[in-house]
Order: C-alpha cells, then sequence, then structure tokens
C-alpha cells in the first residue's frame, strides 16, 4: 500500500511503486488516493476524484499497480490503521504492508495507533534523498528497501504550472495532458 495525496501523481510515485512491485516480494502495489492527510491539513488539493483520476491515468498500462479510493468513503481525516483495517476486513485474503519513505520514518510514532501498524503489518521503507533516519529501522516489522533515490515532488510540479514551466517527463504524459487541459494550478 502506497498512501499518498497524489497532487498530482508523478514519476516518482510511478517508477517506486513499480520498483516495490517488481524487485520485492509484493505481488503489486495499490495505491490509496488520500483525501485529506492529518499532517496535510490547510494544503491546496484538487478534489479527490480528480486526483484519483489522474493516478487511474497514470498506471492505466501497469496491472501491477491498482488504484483505490477507499478513503474517500471513510471519515475524514484519513487515518492509515483505519483504512488498513478497512482494508484487511474487504479482502482478507491479502497480506497488507505499508510502504513509506524514510523521511516519514521518524514521525510514526505520533501516528494513530502507530503500536498495532508494526504489530500486524510490515512497513517497508524507501531511502529518501538527504535522509539518514535510524529511527525505527530496526524494529522487526520494519524492512529497508534499496529503491532507487528520487527527488521529485508534487510542490514542485505544482509550481512548475503555475510558473508556465514544463512537467515533461516529471509526469506520464497522460497526465501532463489532463493537468494542462483542465488548467490545474494556472
Amino acid at each position: 500500500m502506497l498512501f499518498g495525496s497524489f497532487n498530482p501523481i508523478h514519476t516518482g510515485h510511478l517508477i517506486l511503486a513499480h520498483f516495490m512491485a517488481t524487485h520485492t516480494d509484493l505481488d503489486a502495489v495499490w495505491l490509496v488516493v488520500s483525501p485529506q492527510s492529518p499532517f496535510k491539513v490547510g494544503q491546496e488539493m484538487l478534489p479527490e476524484e480528480e486526483r484519483l483520476a489522474l493516478v487511474e491515468l497514470a498506471i492505466a498500462d501497469n496491472d501491477r499497480l491498482r488504484a483505490l479510493d477507499i478513503e474517500a468513503h471513510m471519515p475524514k481525516p484519513s487515518y492509515t490503521i483505519d483504512t488498513l483495517d478497512e482494508l484487511v476486513r474487504l479482502h482478507p485474503q491479502h497480506r497488507f504492508v505499508l510502504l513509506m519513505g524514510e523521511d516519514n520514518l521518524p514521525d510514526l510514532p505520533r501516528w494513530k495507533q502507530a503500536d498495532r501498524i508494526l504489530a500486524e503489518h510490515e512497513v517497508y521503507v524507501y531511502p529518501r534523498p538527504d535522509v539518514d533516519s535510524t529511527n525505527l529501522k530496526t524494529h522487526p516489522s520494519v524492512r529497508v528497501v534499496e529503491a532507487p533515490l528520487l527527488d521529485i515532488s508534487a510542490t514542485f510540479i505544482r509550481d512548475c504550472v503555475r510558473g508556465g514551466k514544463s512537467i515533461r517527463y516529471l509526469v506520464p504524459d497522460s497526465v501532463e495532458k489532463r493537468i494542462l487541459t483542465a488548467g490545474y494550478w494556472q
């Protein structure tokens, strides 16, 4: 499970999700479009239906990736443990692994019921540029995955669009076309 606001989804998300689905023991990666992270309250967001549509466009040709809008039907703000509980209820045949950037690992203890997340689910941590977090890396539920380091952010992409700069190769062509045609962040 790769949770995110995906505002917008970008090449970094896609490379990471595909890498995890093809270079680890995971069969697939489900991208959970989060309507409102409790850590991103007040941030400018496209409507969740639009962000989901961009994710679906981005992964349309990859059968190892799946877009989920499960949090759109749950109380806001979204809490990871609640979503994981709902996914386990709906799909008891699956094992759910939380994918997380190393930059988020130090904050994990502040998450709602973080102890349950670590007790009931594995957490695969991927490196982030200029981050060296030793916090929780030795926990038995945490696995550090040597994935490609990518320093692309949705904030950078939104700023490029606002500034009239190209976002080619930062997002898939289909996502770029939708962003420009719909006039997002312009």
